[in-house]
């Protein structure tokens, strides 16, 4: 168990995620979290459901915070950072989970030497099954990584990664959820159209998915070898695989993902210069 107080401030979707897989995983006490937002009736709620200390200062969590979740919005940084550069304990190590706010963005904002952690978790943390995504200033020890790391395991997984890869993350697991429920859709509207309900739709292929993932996860079995384990000569199954190739499914993912990685880029290009230039954003684009 912990022995560190955690702060978040904001404590929306993510932040209440978060808030919940900590607690469920016995990894802190209600005792050693506490969280500020913006509205009172978000606390409220905060409140009641978790059991945990709030409050509309966002400096009061600063102030308390061994580590230090900043779990609003990326537009929001520009605003909450002022309120707490001058509250945080010397050595609180600072976590953010803002999408397209770079590591030295977000040093900018402080203007000080800061243990500053990079986080990008999924929407999946509501249920328990975030992939996440972290990297970190030179500022941060092992040992704060470690403890970051295991607040992030406790509602799903996570990697370290290097920050030049977090645009890479977001196509791949921090958008993703969005493209799987519109696969999910489409394969409940075909069972439909074959007379399947539409509840019992969805259902078939909610599992369907979940548990292909499943075996991805736990046999570390190559996803080609499971596809062609599936594919008998002549039968349903690589019919249906001749078909999504003739429609370009591989490509349109592909570059589905890599427009939502380009789009991130971009994003983060607002708020402080790029590490890379385009051509290494896109190497592809100038070979044959």
């Amino acid at each position: 168990m912990f022995d560190k107080m955690i702060g978040f401030i904001g404590a929306g979707n993510m932040g209440s995620a978060m808030i919940g897989g900590i607690l469920t995983s016995s990894l802190a006490t209600t005792g050693q979290i506490i969280a500020s937002a913006h509205s009172q009736a978000t606390l409220d709620a905060i409140r009641t459901r978790f059991s945990i200390e709030t409050t509309l200062s966002n400096k009061t969590v600063a102030e308390r915070s061994d580590i230090l979740i900043l779990a609003v919005k990326p537009s929001k940084l520009d605003e909450v950072i002022p309120q707490i550069s001058s509250s945080l304990k010397h050595d609180c190590t600072i976590v953010s989970i803002a999408a397209g706010r770079s590591i030295a963005s977000i040093e900018a904002l402080f203007g000080r030497d800061i243990r500053l952690v990079r986080a990008m978790p999924n929407t999946p943390a509501l249920v328990g099954e975030a992939m996440t995504a972290i990297c970190a200033n030179a500022a941060v020890t092992p040992a704060d990584l470690a403890d970051v790391q295991k607040l992030f395991d406790s509602f799903g997984k996570s990697e370290i990664v290097p920050e030049n890869l977090i645009d890479a993350v977001v196509g791949v697991s921090g958008s993703s959820p969005a493209y799987i429920y519109v696969l999910i859709e489409a394969m409940a509207d075909a069972a439909v159209a074959d007379g399947m309900p539409r509840a019992q739709a969805y259902k078939f292929a909610a599992q369907a998915v979940y548990g292909a993932a499943k075996m991805v996860l736990e046999t570390g079995r190559h996803p080609g070898e499971l596809k062609d384990a599936v594919c008998s000569p002549g039968g349903t199954t690589i019919e249906a695989i001749a078909a999504l190739e003739r429609g370009g499914f591989r490509n349109t993912i592909i570059t589905a993902q890599r427009a939502c990685a380009k789009r991130s880029h971009d994003m983060s290009c607002q708020n402080a210069p790029c590490a890379r230039a385009d051509a290494e954003q896109e190497p592809d684009d100038t070979t044959d």
